[in-house]
């Protein structure tokens, strides 16, 4: 006979002593559980134990988490939290170098556990490990020469123990003191700083300056972009990528005003081609980690191009109307000079006739072009930077449609305009680095003017693309639209540098567009005819159901979720996965990212199918609502749900892409017999319908359908011909 469903039977161990096997009732109190282990064992004092997951994360196990133990668990009877937070608050005090060094690294093992972490914090933990960083650690100092092994790793063990329950989000960031920010960021500053020292101190300084305004201003204060630059010329991945987290978070929480200063510092300091030699082109694979923190620096250097997209042009400014002049200077090569030989109407005409050639929509006053943001003076700027550093190329196209008929000249004015409001969509400036994008380009770290000369290349294209289109002004739209597909299509194929991605382009001319164009257009044939229609219509619910048992045999699978927090690189997981009987979701928190399939049986949580009420996507989940001003932005709110089950409680995800986001929503809503509506049900869902339609039209192959069926034959005039079985 089964045992009750509110019993489990596990193993519990204690050291020095045989495992016990027994039945737990999870009805019963946890502490009466605990009694009766201890007296199994004969020990007293029963309140002063408590029971752990042995399964190398130690968990312990409280009212709220018992319900993860499962039938043949390995349980471990232990000290107490409190206990234990109470003999290594006094162990770490120590006077013994090894005791306190042992201590210390039980300590950092033992701070990933919420329940011991909020009792060491209510012992002031914290406060005890801050001052030993400020000021105890100095006593070991004048050993460091002879005990320098062991001095770098009581203080590893010091900094990431601290870490461990900073993370928990107990105690706020803004009550550390300028001492121990100085003593951080003096471990930073030292050039000969142990390597596990350094990376957590980066890692302490980024949370710093992410999680508290104030304190962003202690730590700039600290720390200068000269410090950190060495750090990137070194070999340790993970030491380059805590160095471009702080470079990010120095420069994400910097004031506007300060952010232009600080990108010309890190010009003056050649952040770029040091990242791009010592990181890009290194012989070392760039991991995830490093990819995300190369795209959030990418990102944050091009939103410096924000304020100039977003500023009008004054047409009264004449500082402003010089650079309208230099443009038709450099290309007519004539004197801008308002006051020179002529009369007043002449001179107007002069320049209305050379603005017509240069491509404005305003002939008479073209600053009044540059009103429109985006792009606003981003615009102008791109121009004067074609003009004056790529001059024989502006001279070419501008001259070049200034000589076609008028139908079918590329207004370059119009065009500029136009393209890099274009570009910045592409790039998205103004818009906050996603928490999981990696899609960092390589060819942008390859010079300090990337997004001018981006432009500089992407306008020769356009005006390439126009003659071999022989577009006329009509065709405008038409253009541009196959100039952004040629660019995406580019740039998806990740150039190492511009002149590769100048390459790419070449290939990409306007007959292999529209090569391209007819490949997908015949992969994707839709057929109208109502013979067709009501074939699709037939065979539409088995295609459904289709992709509706792959959803769910991809819950089945489970997949891997990161934990979002502020302080990114400590990566924590968790993993979720469908009952193969699709009753029951199965969940639980992961040391690493797995390889494979993660077992029911190792996750600690489950949460049955007949409970969940409703799933939401968006903003509308609460996680969302939570997360501070780095988190809001749309990319992220595009992975985000969260599914709502009794007692109001909530299940909360981050999908790792959008493709697993879909999978995810999509065989949620399957579960709750709701229809899936994702942009990868439609895509798959005309993917196998034509692929099915195709199959099936086989035996059609050149054979014309009608709209009608045929129309049915008048009666014969007899039925003489019909046989007679009988």
């Amino acid at each position: 006979m089964p045992p009750p469903a509110d019993t489990v039977k596990v193993a519990i161990e204690w050291p020095g002593a045989f495992p016990k096997l027994m039945e737990i009732d999870q009805k019963k109190p946890l502490s009466a559980i605990i009694k009766e282990v201890c007296e199994g064992w004969s020990l007293g004092n029963h309140e002063n134990f408590a029971l752990q997951i042995a399964d190398g994360t130690n968990f312990y196990i409280t009212e709220k988490n018992r319900s993860d133990i499962k039938n043949g668990s390995i349980l471990r009877l232990t000290t107490s939290p409190y206990q234990t937070a109470l003999q290594l608050h006094e162990r770490i005090q120590s006077s013994s170098m090894d005791a306190k060094l042992e201590a210390l690294k039980d300590l950092a093992s033992a701070s990933r556990d919420v329940t011991f972490a909020l009792d060491f914090i209510n012992m002031d933990g914290i406060s005890l490990l801050t001052q030993m960083v400020e000021s105890g650690t100095e006593r070991y100092q004048k050993l460091q020469k002879i005990m320098k092994p062991c001095f770098g790793d009581l203080l590893s063990f010091t900094l990431t123990a601290f870490v461990e329950l900073m993370d928990h989000g107990v105690v706020s960031w803004d009550t550390f003191s300028v001492a121990f920010i100085k003593k951080i960021a003096g471990y930073v500053n030292k050039a000969a700083t142990d390597a596990a020292v350094l990376q957590r101190s980066l890692a302490i300084l980024e949370s710093m300056v992410l999680n508290s305004q104030d304190l962003y201003h202690k730590v700039a204060q600290e720390i200068t972009i000269g410090h950190l630059i060495p750090h990137l010329q070194g070999t340790d991945q993970d030491i380059q990528t805590y160095t471009v987290a702080v470079i990010n978070a120095l420069f994400l929480k910097a004031p506007e005003e300060r952010r232009q200063e600080m990108a010309h510092i890190l010009a003056q300091k050649q952040l770029r081609s040091i990242i791009l030699s010592n990181v890009i082109r290194s012989p070392t694979p760039i991991n995830d980690e490093m990819a995300h923190q190369l795209y959030v620096l990418q990102v944050l250097t091009f939103n410096l191009l924000e304020d100039r997209m977003m500023t009008k042009m004054d047409p009264q400014d004449q500082a402003q109307r010089d650079i309208i002049f230099e443009l038709r200077r450099i290309a007519f090569d004539v004197d801008c000079e308002p006051n020179s030989g002529g009369g007043v109407d002449k001179r107007k005409s002069m320049y209305t006739r050379d603005y017509k050639k240069l491509g404005f929509i305003n002939h008479v006053n073209p600053a009044v072009d540059f009103t429109q943001i985006p792009p606003g003076m981003l615009a102008l700027d791109n121009m004067l930077y074609l003009a004056r550093h790529h001059q024989d190329a502006y001279i070419r196209i501008v001259l070049e449609n200034s000589s076609r008929e008028d139908k079918h000249e590329c207004p370059f004015g119009r065009s500029s305009i136009e393209l890099t409001k274009m570009l910045c969509e592409i790039l998205k400036v103004g818009e906050l680095p996603s928490e999981n994008c990696h899609n960092f380009h390589p060819m942008f770290f390859t010079h300090d003017r990337s997004f001018e000369e981006f432009f500089c290349i992407c306008i020769q294209l356009l005006n390439k693309t126009w003659k071999e289109m022989r577009a006329t002004g009509e065709d405008f739209n038409k253009v541009t639209q196959v100039v952004r597909e040629q660019i995406m299509r580019a740039l998806t194929l990740k150039p190492n540098s511009l002149d590769q991605f100048k390459s790419r382009l070449q290939n990409l001319s306007y007959t292999e567009i529209l090569k391209i164009r007819q490949s997908e257009r015949m992969n994707q044939e839709d057929f109208q005819s109502r013979p067709i229609l009501e074939l699709r219509e037939k065979i539409q619910p088995e295609i459904m159901e289709l992709i509706k048992q792959q959803r769910l045999n991809r819950l089945c699978e489970g997949t891997c979720f990161r934990k979002i927090s502020s302080r990114r690189r400590q990566d924590k997981f968790w993993y979720c996965r469908l009952s193969p009987n699709h009753k029951v979701l199965h969940y639980g928190d992961l040391e690493e990212s797995p390889q494979g399939e993660v077992p029911h049986d190792s996750l600690q949580d489950k949460l049955p199918v007949a409970d969940i009420k409703a799933v939401i996507t968006g903003k509308d989940c609460p996680h969302m609502k939570e997360k501070g001003a780095l988190k809001q932005n749309k990319e992220v709110l595009e992975l985000a749900f969260s599914i709502l089950y009794e007692s109001d409680e909530y299940l909360n995800f981050i999908a790792p892409d959008k493709h697993e986001y879909c999978v995810w929503t999509d065989g949620l809503n399957a579960l709750l017999g709701k229809e899936m509506t994702s942009d990868y049900t439609k895509s798959d869902m005309d993917t196998l319908l034509s692929m099915e339609m195709k199959l099936r039209l086989l035996d059609l192959e050149n054979i014309q359908i009608p709209e009608a069926p045929p129309p049915i034959p008048k009666e014969p005039s007899n039925y003489d011909f019909v046989y007679d079985c009988n």
